[in-house]
């Protein structure tokens, strides 16, 4: 594309965005700062459709964007505009760093009042950890483990292993695990004992390997929490509420949240703002939907995502300050209470 095609995409997506309404040659002559002749602009629409970039509805001469040309539009031709002074306001008061749970209710209905479209945050993940663990004998090659939780769970597994255990090989197992790693997540227990195996017993340690692995096994994973706010805001989006189809979507989306939690996962690991165009990603299931995305930390490790869930046409450069802002005064609310033990997914209500 040469410079006055993306000129043009630009005023295109820009008119759409504010308007609502397919944009015809005169409105993109007014608004694009080029000097030329609606032929010309007609031809560049032409060209711009062969692309895949815009459509034309068949009740109208002018022209909508596509999935493909919205992600060409946030991938190299938005430009962030400074948030309104009453954003900003709210978002200079903070969140107030009282607990991890109120914090995330705060941060969702932040978004969601910043926004006008629905707010969501992902809960820090709980890793997963020992208080106890212990080994009882059920048989020749049989072993019940025994593992205690910090919250006072037990969570029972039987062992098949290749080999007879003395009693005092698995009280002398157990005694290592318990004193060496109670209170740290299996991922880095496991890791630890890697580097630590060459001091024990070579059958000492192949038990602690294959108990750390079915203790993990057996707790699972821990549940996911995802905190939505505003979800009715997006009733009032016409492109959504007025197809059936699209609205049952919509809906299963925050009601079985599995795709929801799959989207917001595979953003974690990403560096600042994330965009999800729906007819653009294979996560985002409804075709008018987009998801802006950030991950927040906690003393430089991220644990969880945040964002905002609205219409394909939103305002993208005013939603990825939002966003990121946002992110970042949870990150420092988080850091200041240093407590993520309290993850109960609370009622979240609209503000």
């Amino acid at each position: 594309m040469d410079n006055r095609s993306r000129q043009l995409l630009k005023t295109l997506i820009e008119r759409y965005i504010a308007e609502g309404q397919p944009v015809g040659s005169r409105s993109l002559s007014k608004f694009s700062g080029l000097d030329l002749s609606p032929a010309t602009i007609r031809n560049v629409m032409s060209d711009l459709e062969e692309m895949g970039l815009v459509a034309s509805p068949h009740t109208s001469a002018g022209r909508i964007p596509t999935p493909k040309g919205y992600r060409l539009f946030v991938d190299s031709l938005l430009t962030v505009q400074p948030l309104m002074p009453e954003q900003t306001a709210l978002l200079e008061s903070g969140l107030p760093a009282d607990a991890p749970s109120r914090i995330m209710v705060h941060a969702a209905n932040l978004l969601s009042s910043l926004s006008h479209f629905a707010g969501v945050v992902t809960a820090p993940k709980r890793p997963m950890q020992f208080r106890h663990l212990e080994f009882l004998r059920l048989g020749e090659r049989r072993l019940l483990l025994i593992v205690v939780t910090p919250d006072g769970e037990v969570h029972n597994k039987i062992l098949q292993v290749d080999q007879d255990y003395e009693t005092s090989t698995l009280i002398e197992a157990s005694n290592f695990l318990t004193s060496h790693y109670a209170g740290m997540g299996f991922d880095e227990v496991r890791s630890r004992l890697h580097s630590e195996i060459k001091a024990l017993r070579a059958d000492v340690a192949k038990l602690m390997l294959k108990a750390v692995d079915e203790s993990s096994a057996a707790m699972g994973q821990p549940e996911e929490h995802i905190l939505i706010s505003g979800e009715r805001r997006l009733l009032d989006v016409s492109e959504l509420s007025n197809d059936v189809v699209r609205l049952r979507q919509l809906f299963e989306l925050f009601e079985q949240r599995t795709t929801l939690a799959r989207l917001l996962d595979s953003a974690i690991g990403a560096q600042g703002v994330q965009i999800f165009i729906g007819g653009d990603s294979e996560l985002v299931p409804v075709e008018d939907l987009s998801v802006v995305t950030a991950p927040y930390e906690i003393n430089g490790r991220i644990v969880g995502t945040l964002g905002v869930i609205g219409p394909t046409r939103m305002a993208y450069d005013r939603m990825i300050p939002i966003v990121d802002i946002t992110a970042r005064l949870v990150s420092t609310a988080m850091a200041q209470i240093g407590n993520t033990d309290d993850h109960s997914s609370p009622h979240l209500r609209e503000i």
